[in-house]
């Protein structure tokens, strides 16, 4: 064959090549616009390149709804829910604040819609309840281990070597009371302490301490937000990161909030097998507080990042209605459920408003102390004096 034929066929040849891919990428590029109506949105991010299927280890739950019955907490309910225990004084006049908590560890529970997972509880529910002391208060828990396992108890803060949770196991059946005094004033912790940590913990034995200054902080609306993680297949990779126990929740049922009313977050971090975690506030910036110990800010800033065990106390207030989000600014997280809603409303109404009117209510002279011995749902100033 001669020279000159070899190269006309293999001209021919290329530009039967270079048609064929063309027409191969044209295909693809009119099917991605005709779907690109059809792109999924993850937490209310939308990937900037044109997904149109997922491995599943993204789950956006928009339109699923968890039996209450089923779940492993109201994410609503407990953002404003404080517990300040059963209150007495003693005869020298200082307050005592009684809590019980019940360790289990032998119920299912759902974590994300249609995810069922073995929980670890305390009183039912991951987070457990927030308890909430006001400094030099005397505090007693009473822990009961309704489980099949050794649990205990770890409070962060100040307190004996016998009261700190660590040694002393509380067998299946049992219980204990630990009891010292609320100091010093700041946000903390608890959490279970047994062998192997990371399973007590990575199920869900853990919750919020409050401790509040005797001269108390400025009035706010006031919530807890504990960052938390599910490793639902058991291979210390978490499938789900949450902010209060449910994935995607506040994005699918925004936090109502009060344009230029003070919002104040208690910002813990929980969150098992990744080592760092955050938080990220659109269109604001906040007062930062860590641990919460000082009435003086450490920061002024839109992101805060902490590992596990740290927390610190966030204070802002937005100036312009509308939906604004917060999110951990590590996009696994947020596309793994941890992100949310905050809806800023112009007119004052009573959804946003009803846990303050309480407070009000608190503040009457007409109420004694013991009147709110197991209420809920309250944001006292300073908590009981």
């Amino acid at each position: 064959m001669s020279y000159p034929r070899i190269v006309v066929l293999f001209g021919i040849a290329t530009s039967i090549v270079f048609l064929a891919i063309s027409t191969i990428l044209y295909s693809r590029s009119s099917l991605s616009e005709q779907n690109s109506s059809k792109l999924e949105t993850f937490g209310g991010h939308t990937p900037g390149y044109p997904i149109l299927t997922t491995t599943g280890d993204v789950i956006d739950p928009m339109n699923s709804v968890i039996n209450p019955k089923n779940a492993v907490v109201d994410p609503m309910k407990y953002l404003r829910e404080f517990n300040y225990g059963r209150v007495s004084t003693s005869p020298n006049g200082t307050v005592i604040r009684d809590f019980t908590l019940i360790a289990s560890d032998q119920h299912t529970k759902e974590v994300s819609p249609g995810v069922f997972y073995n929980v670890w509880t305390f009183n039912g529910t991951i987070p457990g309840p927030t308890i909430r002391a006001t400094e030099g208060d005397i505090v007693r828990i009473t822990l009961i281990n309704e489980g099949t396992k050794f649990h205990s108890i770890h409070f962060h803060g100040i307190h004996p070597a016998e009261m700190d949770g660590v040694f002393e196991g509380i067998a299946p059946g049992g219980k204990f009371t630990y009891e010292f005094t609320a100091e010093p004033f700041g946000l903390f912790l608890y959490h279970c302490h047994m062998q192997p940590l990371e399973e007590h913990i990575g199920h869900g034995l853990y919750g919020v301490y409050i401790v509040d200054p005797k001269q108390g902080r400025p009035p706010a609306d006031e919530m807890v937000m504990l960052m938390n993680g599910y490793d639902t297949d058991f291979d210390s990779e978490n499938n789900f990161y949450t902010v209060n126990g449910i994935p995607f929740y506040y994005m699918h049922h925004p936090i109502q909030i009060e344009k230029n009313r003070l919002i104040r977050i208690y910002l813990v971090n929980m969150l098992e097998f990744d080592p760092l975690n955050n938080f990220h506030l659109h269109a604001n910036l906040f007062n930062f507080y860590k641990t919460g110990t000082k009435l003086v800010p450490d920061e002024y800033t839109d992101i805060v990042s902490l590992n596990q065990g740290e927390r610190g106390i966030l204070e802002f207030s937005y100036k312009y209605p509308g939906k604004y989000m917060f999110h951990a600014h590590k996009t696994e997280f947020a596309e793994k459920g941890w992100v949310g809603l905050f809806l800023v409303k112009d007119d004052k109404n009573e959804s946003v408003n009803q846990s303050l009117n309480v407070t009000s209510a608190m503040n009457n002279t007409s109420y004694s102390k013991n009147n709110f011995s197991n209420v809920t749902n309250i944001v006292p100033i300073g908590g009981y004096k």
